[in-house]
């Protein structure tokens, strides 16, 4: 299908509001029951940043009991038995089981409620269709679907905390045999069980995320606009599609594993029951020998390539507000898209690195150690590309640039951190440690969560046609930026000295954390970790204010007032039904910045070649044979 082709059946707003103008939509069909890519966006990244503020308040209650254990927490603390069951806190002291439903909880609702939808749905749906061209998603039906399966998914997620017995409690990993048996007392409801509703949700995520997927690439491949190359296309959009096909491979694998993991739960099979499994001091009867090492392949095959689902969206935004800001092309362009793709083929084959403690031979040992460490070299290219690009660069310290340059040595952080635990032989002390916790974490928190900020900050003057307020984008940054660093690079401290991270007691009672690293234990340094992780909840007061302020009373800007290049920045602010008032046509790459002998620093993607932009090749003279 010719992209200027379909294209036409888009005609500019004005006639589409000629032709339909005894049709005008309703208010709960325009921005509810939506077709439209850009209002889907806007709802994915609503949502998605809900659930991420939810997620962290849970955390923000898990880090009282690990700095005050077994104390009563202040003021908020008798309430919560009321919210979330009588059993949760009783007399405001934090219970174990509701410990552990927040640590599982935590871990799900800020990956698959939280990041994925923003970072992959939220910016995917209202920033790729613009920037390649398109008057909307291939399949806007399809899209809708995917967005109101996501919403399925968070309710019954949400619900899961009200029913008997709580929320799940074996991990945002429902390790097996533990989440098999989870909840199973004399009161177990075969359905309304926290860990049942927990996979239940997690099969309309997943069911989301596959229609997103499928959207996505065929959206890319098919609706780009006339002249848009591949080798033309923002390196955002690279990312994205790269992100899709990781989602459409890894994700049928694990809702397969959750529908057998459901099953064994309500219809007594064994898939992942292993034969004498004793609990609570009898033998469980088990009709036949299921492996629980089934499950951790089949979860880690999605949730290594999950860890680039989270990531690569975040580098296509910092790409493309790191050429804007310092006005120079991206350095290494084509290293950058072949990175990516190296990225997305490697990402399948070293999921097994998260079970060296499984007892695999030697040969399958050092055959995930090779990938995991081939896979650093892509990314180091990448890290190595963004910091090159500003060398030279007349750079602007905007509110999305902050964002995007303190993204780059944050990853830094967190990929460098990655590799001792590629060993076997290293992972063995460190595995289910504190420093798994700070690696992980500052791969996807100061980085991928930075990147997100950083989008916002930069699209939101194309979704709602005003900027968001600079100071006060200042006081957001700042105050999260240090925090951050408070939180997680004492974590890696902590996991040195052996502090392992499930601890309900924060791990008061183990000989290690007494080893002082700092001028502290590792059990004391729950305490500042726990006051910097309060001060960043109250660091994104500002950022909440500021974003809803700014929708009705930011200052109003033109269509383009980041000066950028790429295609969404022809199309008016906000973009109306078919987002482009003329078919829009590219005859350049994504980051013409700085060309010489130009008027501005930037030319736009949609801007014709000039005569005098063509330098003719001097032919080779031939050899005289004398």
């Amino acid at each position: 299908m010719d992209a200027s082709t379909s294209l036409e059946t888009h005609p500019h707003p004005g006639a589409h509001g000629a032709e339909h103008e005894h049709h005008e939509l309703g208010w709960w069909r325009k921005y509810i029951f939506s077709t439209d890519h850009k209002v889907i966006g806007i709802q994915y990244g609503l949502c998605g940043l809900v659930f991420l503020f939810f997620g962290f308040s849970l955390m923000m209650l898990m880090r009282w009991q690990l700095a005050y254990p077994g104390q009563a927490l202040p003021v908020i603390g008798k309430w919560i038995p009321y919210i979330f069951g009588p059993g949760t806190m009783p007399d405001g002291k934090m219970a174990p089981d509701f410990y552990n439903s927040l640590g599982a909880m935590h871990g799900t609702i800020m990956i698959f409620l939280g990041i994925v939808p923003v970072a992959f749905a939220a910016f995917g749906n209202f920033v790729v269709p613009l920037q390649i061209g398109a008057p909307d998603m291939t399949f806007p039906k399809v899209n809708a679907a995917s967005f109101w399966a996501f919403g399925v998914g968070g309710v019954i997620m949400l619900t899961s905390f009200f029913v008997p017995g709580g929320a799940a409690k074996s991990g945002w990993t429902s390790y097996t045999p533990l989440a098999d048996i989870a909840d199973k007392g004399p009161n177990y409801n075969v359905i309304f069980s926290g860990q049942t509703l927990w996979l239940l949700g997690f099969i309309f995520l997943i069911t989301s995320s596959l229609l997103g997927a499928v959207n996505f690439i065929t959206t890319i491949i098919q609706l780009r606009a006339k002249g848009l190359t591949w080798m033309r296309l923002p390196f955002f959009v690279w990312a994205q599609f790269v992100t899709a096909f990781l989602l459409l491979l890894a994700f049928p694998p694990l809702e397969a594993a959750i529908v057998m993991q459901f099953m064994d739960r309500v219809a007594a099979t064994s898939f992942f029951l292993p034969t004498g499994l004793v609990v609570n001091g009898a033998a469980v009867s088990i009709s036949g020998g299921g492996s629980p090492l089934l499950w951790q392949h089949l979860f880690w095959f999605l949730g290594h390539p999950e860890v680039y689902v989270l990531i690569l969206p975040a580098m296509g935004i910092v790409a493309e507000i790191l050429a804007n800001n310092s006005r120079k092309p991206l350095w290494g362009y084509k290293s950058l898209v072949f990175s990516v793709l190296t990225i997305g083929f490697l990402s399948f084959i070293v999921w097994a690195h998260h079970m060296w403690l499984t007892g695999m031979g030697t040969a399958v040992s050092a055959f995930f150690q090779t990938t995991t460490l081939l896979i650093s070299i892509p990314s180091v290219i990448i890290l190595s590309a963004f910091f090159i690009s500003l060398w030279g660069g007349s750079i602007r310290f905007t509110v999305p640039m902050l964002f995007a340059t303190a993204f780059l040595p944050m990853f830094g952080i967190g990929g460098l951190t990655g590799i001792p635990l590629a060993f076997n032989s290293a992972d063995l002390y460190l595995h289910d440690t504190y420093y798994v916790i700070a690696h992980f974490h500052y791969i996807v928190a100061p980085g991928t969560i930075f990147g997100l900020f950083a989008g916002i900050y930069y699209w939101f003057p194309k979704a709602t046609g005003r900027k968001m307020n600079d100071f006060w984008g200042k006081v957001h940054f700042w105050p999260t930026l240090i925090c951050m660093n408070v939180i997680f690079l004492p974590m890696f401290l902590q996991g040195m000295v052996g502090m392992h991270r499930r601890w309900y007691d924060g791990g008061q009672g183990w000989t290690l954390s007494g080893d002082h690293v700092w001028g502290l234990t590792g059990f004391q340094w729950n305490t500042p970790i726990s006051w910097a992780a309060w001060t960043m909840g109250l660091a994104q007061i500002p950022f909440i204010i500021n974003f809803f302020w700014s929708i009705k009373h930011g200052k109003k800007v033109n269509d383009n007032p980041w000066e950028a290049t790429t295609l969404e920045w022809t199309a008016p602010s906000p973009p109306p039904h078919g987002n482009f008032v003329t078919t829009p046509i590219a005859y350049r790459g994504p980051y013409e910045y700085s060309l010489p002998g130009r008027d501005r620093d930037y030319t736009m993607q949609n801007e014709p070649v000039e005569p005098r932009e063509r330098v003719r090749r001097k032919t080779t003279e031939q050899p005289v044979l004398v």
